[in-house]
């Protein structure tokens, strides 16, 4: 079944990287904590249960012109189909995600509003190492570094009551055959900043966030980027389970990232359509299965 036209077009224009793209760091309790990156915001004034930070991920913008935005942010790092392995690093991890596409609507440089348009499941991939002085840093190492579904699902309204309030977030690890539960299955609702809250909140961060600790300032880059008429979020990763807390990724593994009506199918069901290579018929999963890849030297 062919995506309707609006959905079709912002897919496009998301993979022909026309879509900067950004992550909400500390949206699911706990897990800062598990990746090791609590303490980077201990000197951040930041209230218990709120959203640490937005990063970026992805700015489209040509490096001859920039003045602010690092270029490795130009660099477009998305795929539906593999992770290229990062070179001199032994530790990634996937990072479950929900991630929505939303049109922006400007005025004299200041962000109006943010307006949801559709979701997918996304792998906020990241490499966990010491001494990276912003979280963008451990995110983007090029082509090919981090995931989203190519299968977008239309919002029907951003709030409770809608569509989003029947998905929940699973995540695995493929090895040898067999499918390991990589993070927590979590509901999209269980964020600790969902729908209003959590736009509200994003529209504060990409108009005054400062350049501080592992944060950085947003509005200078979509600036550069000339005030983009949609801007895509991955909302939060969810906790690991202990079995994705202590194991990394690997040349072979495949990571895969799903978002199911849990009103249709549990975790179980989940997992062993994933093993059948079924669950990409289903037209209301966003599945996302990317291939570990270390490219040889």
């Amino acid at each position: 079944m062919d995506l309707p036209p609006a959905l079709d077009d912002i897919k496009r224009d998301f993979f022909n990287a026309g879509i900067p793209s950004f992550g909400v760091a500390g949206n699911f309790t706990g897990h800062l904590e598990q990746a090791g990156e609590a303490k980077d915001f201990e000197g951040m004034k930041v209230r218990e249960g709120v959203p640490k930070a937005l990063f970026p991920t992805f700015i489209p913008c040509e490096k001859n012109n920039l003045k602010n935005t690092p270029f490795f942010l130009t660099d477009f790092p998305f795929s539906s189909e593999k992770i290229l392995y990062p070179t001199g690093e032994d530790k990634i991890q996937i990072e479950p995600e929900c991630a929505i596409i939303c049109s922006a609507e400007w005025n004299e440089g200041k962000l109006l509003s943010l307006t949801p348009l559709c979701f997918a499941s996304s792998n906020d991939c990241s490499i966990r190492k010491e001494g990276a002085k912003k979280i963008s840093e451990k995110k983007n190492w090029g082509s090919c570094s981090k995931g989203l579904s190519s299968h977008l699902i239309a919002i029907d309204s951003f709030e409770k009551g809608g569509l989003l309030d029947r998905y929940s977030i699973a995540s695995f690890l493929l090895r040898d055959g067999e499918a390991y539960t990589y993070g927590e299955t979590s509901s999209v609702k269980s964020y600790s900043y969902i729908y209003k809250t959590l736009v509200d909140w994003l529209v504060e961060k990409i108009n005054f966030q400062k350049n501080e600790g592992p944060a950085e300032e947003i509005s200078s880059y979509l600036k550069e980027a000339g005030f983009p008429e949609r801007i895509m979020i991955s909302i939060g990763a969810t906790r690991y389970t202990p079995f994705g807390e202590k194991n990394f990724l690997r040349g072979g593994d495949e990571a895969a990232v799903v978002l199911f009506p849990h009103d249709k199918y549990d975790e179980a069901d989940v997992k062993r359509m994933l093993l059948e290579g079924s669950l990409a018929n289903d037209k209301e999963v966003s599945l996302l299965r990317q291939k570990i890849v270390v490219e040889e030297k």
